[in-house]
């Protein structure tokens, strides 16, 4: 446990951003599973809807970068259009 105050506010600080973090985590799996789910179901027309959005996030959350790393957005960014023209 913390004892000085700097360590007691570090510590809440980082217990508010890690919940931040996985709140967007969660989010932005939910809209990757939403997608493949789409295509899995053979409806390209509704996951080519989706792409954009998730293309977005996975940005955003590249540009922050607690969430995803810069290359990580990137390739699942490539692979998920790739699923989407096979």
């Amino acid at each position: 446990m913390p004892i000085t105050a700097s360590a007691k506010k570090a510590l809440r600080q980082s217990a508010r951003r890690h919940a931040r973090n996985l709140k967007q985590k969660n989010a932005l799996k939910a809209l990757v599973k939403g997608y493949r789910r789409a295509l899995a179901a053979g409806k390209k027309d509704e996951a080519k809807k989706l792409l954009p959005g998730v293309y977005k996030a996975l940005d955003k959350s590249a540009k922050r970068g607690k969430i995803l790393k810069k290359n990580t957005a990137s390739r699942l960014k490539s692979r998920l259009a790739k699923a989407l023209a096979r």
